[in-house]
Order: structure tokens, then sequence, then C-alpha cells
């Protein structure tokens, strides 16, 4: 670890203003606190060879606290492992201290102190103590600095979240109330209803399913896989009625599977992808595979990519990204080869962080 790397990549903020005037403001302190009352009709003295030792001193104690702080919290960062930081901080500064403390004693005390004005030398309970306050006062900073970063970056977070709620929803709307799918859907009715009343009728209710949906998940920001599945299966039965025996579900997941989390209208943003981009016909139908490998949900379709097909953004894959990087360091995996095109969403378990 670099002396003096810079913190912002760690802690939220960059500290090289708070080290320089940080320094300057408590060896002042501390100097008036050891010598004030000896020297104080020698304010010249107080101001040179105390002052410059006493900012040697707090110099090099503040550096090896800010070395600790910064690797305690680069290996325990965040509210969650507040238990665990603190753990290691508080016996790992005391023993900072004391080495420190042993170091100062012996190697620098004897070549310095000779430098102090006579009957200056500081008394060795308030010198220790100072040493001490200084180092609560030094890590109780930092850390306060950086669990202020944590909260404020907590809130950023938490309002970037809602927009990609947001984004979401207008992303699964935008795919299902466009002029196509309404058309798509009115036309497949209309060619239903002649027939048969009664499929039209369940054509509509799971019409009226995949909109009320939307409105039910509104507000949360992440789903149980089996509400993502019912509400997934009104979705299917839609293209299953207007592209027929063209197209194909097989769709295999346990009740334990379930009962995880996902990211919501994730699967529908995967199929509608795989909709939009895949020839449907007889002879080339399209397979949407939805099954589970080591908490990964697996969204897989065969690849028959349309000669014309609509230039893809790639918004909804990657809103479906984004969302997840709020929960979870597992990554959205996304794989092409020339036969097959498969999304991974991670699983997550019903204690996530929401």
């Amino acid at each position: 670890m670099k002396l003096f790397r810079n913190t912002k990549d760690i802690l939220g903020f960059d500290d090289r203003w708070f080290v320089f005037h940080g320094i300057l403001i408590v060896s002042f302190g501390i100097n008036m606190m050891m010598f004030g009352i000896t020297l104080k009709d020698d304010l010249m003295s107080l101001f040179t060879g105390c002052y410059l030792i006493s900012i040697l001193y707090t110099a090099l104690f503040w550096y090896f606290l800010r070395l600790i702080h910064l690797y305690v919290v680069e290996h325990h960062p965040g509210y969650d492992n507040l238990k665990n930081r603190y753990t290691w901080l508080i016996p790992i500064t005391i023993a900072a201290f004391v080495v420190i403390k042993l170091i100062l004693d012996f190697l620098l005390d004897p070549l310095l102190h000779k430098y102090l004005p006579l009957g200056t030398e500081p008394n060795p309970i308030i010198e220790n103590l100072g040493s001490f306050l200084f180092l609560v006062l030094i890590i109780s900073i930092y850390e306060g600095l950086y669990l202020f970063s944590e909260l404020k970056k907590s809130k950023i977070d938490q309002e970037m979240l809602i927009k990609e709620n947001i984004s979401s929803q207008l992303e699964g709307l935008k795919n299902q109330v466009n002029p196509h799918f309404l058309f798509n859907s009115l036309n497949t009715l209309a060619s239903i209803i002649p027939e048969d009343s009664e499929r039209g009728v369940r054509f509509v209710t799971k019409l009226s399913k995949v909109y009320r949906y939307i409105l039910d998940i509104k507000d949360q920001k992440l789903i149980t896989l089996a509400k993502e599945l019912d509400y997934l299966i009104a979705y299917s039965y839609l293209l299953k009625e207007r592209f027929g025996n063209n197209v194909d579900f097989d769709i295999q997941i346990t009740d334990s599977d379930k009962r995880k989390l996902i990211i919501p209208l994730s699967l529908q943003i995967t199929f509608e992808n795989a909709i939009k981009h895949n020839i449907i016909t007889t002879k080339n139908p399209l397979k949407i595979e939805v099954f589970v490998i080591k908490d990964k949900l697996i969204v897989k379709n065969n690849l028959q990519l349309k000669s014309l097909s609509d230039v893809s953004t790639k918004t909804g894959l990657q809103n479906i990204k984004t969302r997840y990087s709020f929960f979870t360091d597992q990554v959205v995996d996304v794989m092409q080869t020339d036969k097959y095109f498969e999304v991974r969403l991670p699983l997550l378990k019903n204690d996530a962080k929401v």
C-alpha cells in the first residue's frame, strides 16, 4: 500500500487537503497542551523547535493511522461489514500505537529532544495521553467521513435505482403498448373470436393480466421468480396464440428456485428480445428455454437472426444489468454463438439487500 495513495476510490473522498491542514492544526493543539504553560513567556520557542518537532511526530502518527484505516476499510467495506471492520480496526490501531510509540521513544526522542528549550521535556503521562487521544481523534474522523460518504453514496444509488425501475416499467410498457404489439394482439384476437369465442375470452384475460402485472410491480425492486413466471406464462400465451406452433417455450424451474428473487420484468425483456430479432416460421420455429444452473436463471433461444432485423439499442439488457448491480456483485452474462443466444440472470436469496 502506497504511503501517499489517493483515498477517493476507497473512502469516497480525497483526504489530502484534510491531511495537510489537519497535521498543522492538531500539531498546534498538542504543542499547546504539552508546552503552552512552560513557554507562555517564550512564544518564539513555542512556535519554532517545539512546533516543528510536534509536526513531525503528528505526521508520522497520522500517516500510519491513515494506512491502517485504508487497509481495514478496503478489506471490510460498507455498512454491512461495520462489526468486522471495528473488530479489526480497534486492536490493530492499538498495536500500531504501541509500536509507533516505542519507535519514537527509543529512536527519535534521543535525537530531537535536545532541540527543545531547556525545561520543556514533556510529562510522560500527558505525552502518552495526548498521543492516544490524537489516535482516537484521527481514526474517528476518518471513520466518520467514510460513513458519511457511504450514506451519500447509498442515497445516490437509491435514486438511481428508482430511475432504473421507472425505466424498466417504461421499457416493458413500450414493448407491449407499441403499435406493433397492439396491432398484432388485436389481429390475433379478431381472428380467434369468429372461430372460438371462449378462446377469445381467454386471450383477453391473459392480455389484461399482462398489463395488470406492470401496475402491480411498479413499486417493487425485486420479486420472486414464481410471480415473474406467473406473469411470463400469461405473456407467452399471447405469443403462442400469435405464432402458434412456430414458437415453443420450455420452462423447467423447481419449487425451491421459484422462491428466489429476480429483477421485475427481466424475463419479459429477454423474451421480447428473442421474438424481435429472430425469424419465426413453420420451417424455422423459435424455441425459448428457461432453466436454472447454479443459482443462475438461463433464458436460451436458438439463433436465426432476421436479415433486416431492427437495429438493437441493447437498452433492455443493459437496464437489467444496471438494476442487478444494486443488489449483487454477480453479473448478468450474455452469450452468443452461431447456434444460440443465452442470457444468465442471477437468482438472489430472500435476504438480498433491498
